[in-house]
């Protein structure tokens, strides 16, 4: 499972600011699907698949 951080999506071109909601909002669904182990404020990892239904858009992370 491919995962994505805060600065991740910064380094994509998303304000700082933009990537901690995209994350918190991340979180928030995944812990309303049942993974109650992102209920954690020091996680900053979600999976990619997650923010890509948020956003709408396939991420592809350099390697």
């Amino acid at each position: 499972m491919d995962t994505i951080t805060r600065q991740d999506l910064v380094q994509l071109g998303y304000k700082s600011e933009t990537s901690r909601k995209i994350i918190a909002q991340a979180k928030s669904i995944l812990i309303k699907r049942g993974y109650i182990f992102y209920d954690n404020k020091r996680l900053g990892r979600v999976p990619i698949e997650v923010v890509e239904e948020i956003l709408g858009l396939h991420i592809k992370l350099g390697a």
